[in-house]
């Protein structure tokens, strides 16, 4: 049992020396700090590993050496951004937007009355001349071009209130973008 408060002493005592070792790695306290800390972490977890007799200080100095390293090769391919300009920078809207835009007009176009509909379709989409609409459906050209108006209202008219809804998620979503850091977007999009 004396060997646990020998162990403890001896790597109170080696503190100075690790954190010496430390900043020669890292170059920065805060940095040396942690790094000391995740030392002794990791001794105290695998004192069992330690055979008594050998020298403490170099067991020690390995763990840290290979803590250091083990925390370069992970965050070598990490970019610093501590003022968020670069995350800022990659941000980009949802790509979904032009598929559920879509949805939506496929279900305002499927509520439209049939004779609209048909009519939007042949002239809007078909390419068709009111003319030839006209002689498909066989009625009157008046006809044809009073329901490709009506159907054109009414599909605004149920749009716009998805638009509207939409506009307004973009316009949250462009703050959080635009805003240096994000601490006003968060704000923006709570309200």
């Amino acid at each position: 049992m004396s060997e646990a408060p020998d162990f403890q002493h001896s790597l109170l005592a080696a503190i100075p020396h690790l954190r010496a070792f430390a900043i020669g790695l890292c170059g920065k306290t805060d940095g040396a700090d942690d790094l000391v800390q995740e030392t002794l972490l990791r001794a105290w977890a695998n004192k069992t590993a330690f055979q008594p007799g050998t020298n403490l200080m170099a067991w020690l100095y390995t763990i840290l050496r290979n803590a250091f390293y083990t925390e370069f090769r992970k965050r070598r391919h990490e970019v610093a951004d501590t003022d968020g300009q670069f995350a800022a920078m990659l941000a980009s809207r949802p790509s979904q937007e032009s598929h559920i835009e879509f949805q939506d007009f496929r279900a305002a176009l499927a509520k439209l009355p049939d004779d609209q509909r048909e009519a939007l379709l042949l002239v809007g989409s078909s390419g068709l001349s009111y003319e030839e609409a006209a002689q498909i459906c066989d009625c009157a050209l008046g006809t044809m071009k009073s329901r490709v108006y009506r159907a054109r209202t009414r599909l605004a008219v149920m749009l716009s209130a998805n638009t509207s809804e939409r506009q307004r998620q973009d316009l949250a979503w462009d703050a959080v973008v635009d805003a240096p850091g994000g601490a006003a977007a968060s704000s923006l999009v709570d309200h």
